[in-house]
């Protein structure tokens, strides 16, 4: 076969590169004749290859179903024992069970289950929805519903509450009762419950019996204990509970006390020879026993003609009994009455003492009153002659030249000075305490008036070799300027006269909104134990200090004034380092600066020269004694003693004066400011002062309305002269 095949391949005849290409020919040939049997025969492969595949998947999945069957099957062979053992379960336990669906469809319940109701039971079935079973059960004729509600209202508050877990108890007949519980399963089911709880509650009640005996045991101890009689009634009106303390306030006989007496009966013992209170009567109690409502608490007196009073308070008990008490309150009505008594005398006592004290008040406020006016009086008559005497002094001290005269006639000044100081801290110290004293808070400047207490106290330091340095201030503070210049004229005053030796220094000093004036020295200081008294009248440091030096009224005077500004004063001093008061008080609106004016020239004999002063001054020593000092300046001095005289002798004089000098109380006609508005608008405006030793806030406001200056008496010989000698 081969040699065949061979032959048939290769030609003998031809040459080898012919057999050679014919061989690669069929080389060729048969390789793509084996190549295209080769994918048919992979395609065929391919399909056998998928067929046993799915063969084997199908084999797979048959064993798999057949597992899966037989788990199933075990499954529910377990299931149905477990359903078995379920239902056997409940059916063992001893409580009536049911199971209801999510739809409230009956699933499964025990034989237990409404058992002791026999026409509940028989129409149980699985399927039956839940309201129909509440409705079985609200109309049973076995069940005892509350007294007062009626089946379907039951079944309806029933059915309210079907969506929360709920227990209560329901009554059966033949006394017997069961618990119905239910709950909510997780998927929306209800789990009913039926106890029977007739033991329970019948061992409860033997209890709850017991224990009432043991209260009843224990309540009537206590009634028996208390001192108050107590009587209990039902809704009856009859007598349930008492103690022997009510018998014996209301004095029936014990005999007569029993169980089931009537509240009437025992009224009529009650209201034996005794009457109520006032506003209570026997028909009013009745009503209130008898009434049907709710009674309100009851009060009433009860008093026998023995005189013993029963205090008796009603009270309304649960099931409509109620409670009355009775307490001996003899004693207190008693003590109670004989306080009355002794607060109506005691009443009595102190209207009496009370109009005494008023009259005793009226009487020391007349004395003070008059006291007031007697030393405002007093003031201004020894003010006249003392401005009288200063200025004869100060006339005849000019006159004495360098003598020894003058020396005396000096210290005779200055002692006058000094009874002008005391009258004028005397005057001050009678308007404070008066309380009758009006102040007048303005703006006030204080360069102005540290300015002016400069030149009024330099002087006197440089006299007794001090330093004294009052500090400028362009603020303005709200006060009353007469005042407040008398506050820090006593505190400087004060300064100077205590310290020997060293400096006075004056401060000011701002805090906000206000301002504080602190007035430091190096005196001697004040020990503690004197710095409350210092305050005091006529009390001095230095007990032997002399008159000249004070009479202990300056810091009397300015505690006073700062209470009535309502300015706060302090005091620190250290003994022997030196003393500070300080005053606080507000700030106000910045006034224009006083700095600018130029003080006036100190007056010469030739500066008054050619000036005529009018003198209205109905004091003739006064009137007198300014004239002879004017007319030794160089003026000539017309003088009258009343309104009325003065105009009349500028008519007749036919010169108008220079200036007026008018005094303020000038007897029955016009006084000084009336007097000075008349010269002014008959004879034009001329510089003008009012002489006064009245210093009351009303002559301050005559005189400041009518645009007037005010000097005050005893005159100061050196302002008169400045006023009137002064340039222009």
């Amino acid at each position: 076969m081969a040699g065949r095949i061979s032959d048939w391949l290769i030609d003998r005849n031809d040459d080898a590169a012919q057999n050679l290409e014919k061989l690669l020919v069929i080389a060729e040939a048969l390789m793509r004749h084996s190549e295209e049997r080769r994918d048919e025969n992979n395609a065929a492969f391919e399909e056998f290859r998928r067929a046993a595949l799915l063969e084997e998947r199908v084999r797979q999945r048959t064993r798999d179903l057949e597992a899966t069957l037989e788990r199933l099957n075990a499954a529910n062979a377990t299931a149905e024992r477990a359903r078995r053992d379920l239902s056997q379960a409940i059916e063992a336990i001893e409580e009536g069970f049911a199971l209801f669906d999510a739809e409230d469809r009956l699933v499964l319940c025990n034989s237990r289950f409404c058992a002791d109701l026999s026409d509940v039971h028989q129409a149980l079935a699985p399927g039956i929805g839940f309201a129909t079973y509440v409705g079985l059960l609200g109309r049973s004729r076995q069940v005892l519903l509350p007294e007062g509600l009626f089946p379907e209202a039951w079944i309806a508050q029933r059915m309210q509450r079907h969506e929360q877990p709920q227990h209560f108890n329901i009554g059966l007949t033949g006394d017997r009762w069961i618990q119905i519980s239910e709950q909510r399963t997780f998927d929306g089911g209800t789990v009913v419950l039926h106890t029977d709880v007739t033991r329970i509650i019948r061992a409860e009640r033997i209890e709850h019996g017991k224990l009432l005996d043991n209260q009843a045991r224990m309540i009537r101890a206590t009634l028996e204990h208390i001192n108050q009689g107590v009587g209990i009634f039902d809704a009856y009106g009859a007598l349930i509970g008492w103690n022997q303390r009510l018998a014996d306030l209301l004095e029936i006989p014990a005999a007569l006390m029993h169980r089931g007496l009537s509240f009437e009966r025992l009224a009529v013992r009650m209201l034996y020879q005794a009457r109520f209170n006032e506003g209570f009567s026997a028909s009013q109690l009745r009503e209130w026993v008898r009434m049907r409502g709710a009674r309100l608490p009851l009060s009433f007196e009860l008093w026998h003609a023995s005189g013993v009073i029963l205090d008796v308070h009603g009270r309304e008990m649960p099931e409509r009994g109620f409670v009355m008490s009775f307490t001996d309150v003899t004693r207190e009505r008693l003590a109670i009455h004989s306080m009355l008594r002794a607060k109506a005398t005691l009443e009595a006592r102190v209207t009496a003492r009370t109009e005494e004290l008023a009259a005793a008040l009226a009487n020391a406020e007349r004395a003070n009153s008059a006291r007031v006016r007697f030393v405002a009086a007093a003031s201004h008559d020894l003010l006249q002659p003392l401005s009288a005497a200063k200025l004869f002094v100060a006339s005849a001290r000019d006159d004495a030249g360098d003598s020894a005269l003058r020396v005396t006639l000096e210290k005779a000044h200055n002692a006058l000075i000094s009874v002008e100081g005391i009258l004028g801290a005397l005057l001050d110290l009678s308007r404070l305490e008066s309380g009758g004293t009006e102040i007048e808070i303005a703006p006030l400047s204080m360069e102005l008036l540290l300015a002016q207490l400069t030149d009024e106290f330099a002087p006197l330091a440089a006299a007794k070799g001090l330093g004294l340095r009052i500090m400028p201030c362009r603020l303005a503070v709200g006060s009353d300027a007469a005042y407040l210049r008398r506050i820090l004229q006593n505190l400087i005053g004060n300064a100077i006269r205590y310290t020997q030796s060293g400096r006075v220094l004056v401060g000011v000093r701002r805090q906000g909104g206000s301002l504080r004036i602190e007035v430091h020295d190096t005196g001697p200081g004040i020990a503690p134990e004197h710095q409350q008294a210092i305050f005091r009248e006529f009390h001095r440091v230095e007990g032997t200090a002399s008159a000249a030096q004070g009479m202990g009224l300056g810091l009397a005077i300015v505690e006073r004034a700062c209470a009535l500004l309502d300015h706060r004063l302090r005091l620190h001093s250290v003994p022997g380092r030196g003393t500070r008061f300080s005053v606080e008080l507000p700030l106000a609106p910045d006034l224009p600066s006083a700095g600018s004016k130029s003080p006036a020239a100190a007056p010469t004999p030739e500066a008054g020269m050619d000036r005529i002063v009018l003198l209205v001054e109905n004091d003739e020593e006064l009137r007198s004694a300014i004239a002879q000092l004017l007319e030794r300046r160089g003026v000539e001095v017309v003088e009258a003693a009343s309104g009325g005289e003065a105009l009349t002798l500028v008519e007749e004089m036919g010169v108008i004066p220079d200036i007026y000098l008018l005094d303020q109380q000038l007897g029955d006609g016009p006084s000084g400011v009336e007097t000075a508005q008349a010269l002014h608008r008959r004879f034009g405006m001329r510089p003008t002062r009012i002489i006064t030793a009245d210093r009351s806030p009303e002559t301050g406001r005559a005189a400041g309305q009518a645009g007037l200056q005010i000097i005050f008496k005893p005159i100061d010989p050196e302002a008169l002269e400045a006023f009137v000698c002064q340039p222009g």
